[in-house]
């Protein structure tokens, strides 16, 4: 689990001719920071001069759609990824998916351009004042270096912050004159970026499992991110505990097809005690507990049940209301955990209900999320069930959890956040780093007009995306949340009506192909021919 960069020979302590550029594209290259995710300014061209040829520059058609594609490639390679952008209206341009790798824990080497270090001073066209605040507070760490030389030494810094848990993006401001600038090579060190929960804390969660009767256990994205899903699911069985999903979780942390998978928890403080009520003990594994979405009262389980917490994120233990809350790598604390001698056999609890099919529409009618996405999952297991789903289309994501389950670790992610724009260009970023999978991108009609521009990237890259839009003209979820805030039935909500957008005709414009589909029985053919395409394809599908 520790990282590391591989090692080399150890470097010269003196320049011998060497730049700043050469010392940061030999470092990058060490760590493996050889793809560039960038939309280019006039200030970042110097870095670019003389491009390796053992390095990728991936190019975004907007700002947010270069941190989008970096997030879903480095969730998905499990490395570093190297971010390029311009200052100051560049870095603003891409602040709402630095927020979101922020909070989906990505970890992202964020550079960007400043104007000449001479004319900083005059306050010049085009330069970033105080660069390194705007980006905070959604990155671990932000510098502008006091010296060109410093450059290479702050982005190895970077990455080391970027890696250790728990993870996320950084920022480097860097002057465009400090290019060219003499500077020695970084010398070669071992970081280790994990630690080891504290075994006196394990040891009380330990008992504590081993003594209760009907345990929950509450996993959350740091299960995946830690490649901790097997040992998780290795944990749940020998505890006969029902296994439920965190509030607004990114990734995949436990099998949804499992005999042991609970469902999803709401973002609602009495829901998720009601939810988890009858069970005597909550163990939240890799998860915040819990994630709110809307003011509650109360408890925050339900009573006589201890929480307990292993979490990697020592900023989220410290706000957890109470239990007992080891610190650390999810894997590690687990399998420290897996150690204790098995406990007493208990009952198998009930399964999750099957849930019912999905109806196609009446005639004339709309067809339903739920068919759709039911249609979506029986397409894609025809065609192998080789494929990781993105999904950004928040109205859809309850049906979506009924009827397109996810079986695989590693094998869903969205955001964090609850910002939008993320979906579509990490769904580009997912498909450059596992290029022998398919990329099924779900996305909202809303949701999709926010980094669009993916589509343009992903067909010039020829990657096997399917973007798959569920269309119903509006924000659905927007319209279906007012009612918590008093709206009443029928009552207009301003802003959320999306009428004559074709998704068709975009994509066609950016070199995708498409099909637009509102008629059930075509649904499933049209989803298989977009699977098989070699390259990306668009499906709009006309919903309630």
């Amino acid at each position: 689990m520790a990282g590391s960069a591989p090692q080399q020979d150890k470097p010269a302590d003196t320049a011998q001719g060497r730049t700043v550029r050469d010392a940061v594209i030999d470092f990058a290259r060490r760590v493996g920071m050889t793809s560039i995710f960038a939309n280019p300014g006039s200030t970042e061209l110097p870095m670019f001069r003389d491009f390796p040829a053992d390095f990728r520059y991936v190019l975004g058609l907007h700002e947010a759609v270069v941190v989008g594609m970096a997030d879903g490639y480095a969730q998905a390679s499990g490395r570093t990824a190297l971010v390029n952008l311009h200052s100051a209206a560049g870095v603003g341009n891409a602040m709402g998916n630095i927020f979101t790798a922020f909070r989906n824990r990505t970890p992202l080497v964020i550079t960007a351009g400043q104007q000449a270090r001479s004319i900083l001073p005059f306050d010049p066209f085009l330069a970033a004042t105080q660069a390194t605040e705007l980006p905070k507070p959604y990155v671990k760490w932000s510098i502008e270096p006091a010296r060109a030389e410093d450059v290479p030494l702050a982005i190895a810094r970077a990455w080391a912050i970027a890696m250790q848990e728990p993870r996320g993006p950084v920022f480097v401001s860097i002057p465009v004159d400090d290019w060219d600038r003499p500077s020695a090579l970084v010398p070669e060190r071992e970081v280790a970026h994990v630690m080891r929960p504290d075994p006196a804390m394990l040891a009380r969660i330990g008992a504590l499992l081993d003594a209760c009767e009907r345990p929950a256990f509450v996993v959350g994205g740091a299960v995946d991110r830690a490649h901790a899903v097997e040992d998780v699911v290795q944990l749940a069985e020998r505890h006969r505990a029902r296994v439920y999903v965190a509030p607004m979780t990114g990734r995949c942390s436990f099998p949804e097809t499992h005999r042991l998978f609970a469902g999803f928890l709401p973002a609602m403080r009495e829901r998720i005690v009601e939810t988890l009520g009858g069970h005597d003990l909550v163990f939240a594994l890799g998860a915040p507990a819990f994630t709110y979405h809307v003011e509650g009262r109360g408890p925050h389980v339900p009573p006589g049940a201890p929480l307990c917490q292993l979490i990697d994120d020592p900023g989220t233990a410290a706000w957890t209301p109470q239990g007992l809350i080891a610190v650390g790598n999810v894997r590690l604390g687990v399998r420290d955990l897996l150690a204790r001698p098995a406990p007493r056999e208990r009952a198998l609890p009930a399964p999750r209900p099957t849930p019912p099919r999905a109806l196609p529409p009446s005639p004339g009618e709309r067809m339903s999320v739920a068919f759709a996405l039911q249609t979506l999952n029986e397409a894609r297991h025809s065609n192998n069930g080789n494929d990781i789903v993105v999904e950004e289309a928040p109205s859809a994501r309850p049906v979506m959890q009924t009827y397109l389950p996810i079986e695989r670790a590693g094998g869903f992610l969205t955001m964090d956040s609850g910002g939008l724009g993320y979906g579509m260009p990490a769904a580009v970023g997912v498909a450059l780093a596992t290029p022998r999978k398919r990329v099924i991108a779900l996305i909202g009609d809303g949701s999709s007009m926010y980094s669009i521009q993916a589509i343009w990237s992903a067909a010039q890259l020829r990657l096997p995306i399917t973007f798959v839009i569920l269309n119903n003209t509006r924000y659905a979820a927007l319209q279906d949340f007012a009612p918590v805030f008093g709206f009443g039935p029928g009552d207009p909500v301003q802003g959320t009506d999306l009428p004559g957008l074709d998704f068709v005709t975009i994509a066609a414009g950016m070199g995708c192909p498409g099909v637009r589909v509102s008629v059930a029985s075509e649904l499933h053919g049209a989803l298989q021919n977009a699977l098989s395409s070699p390259g990306p394809a668009l499906v709009e599908v006309v919903v309630a």
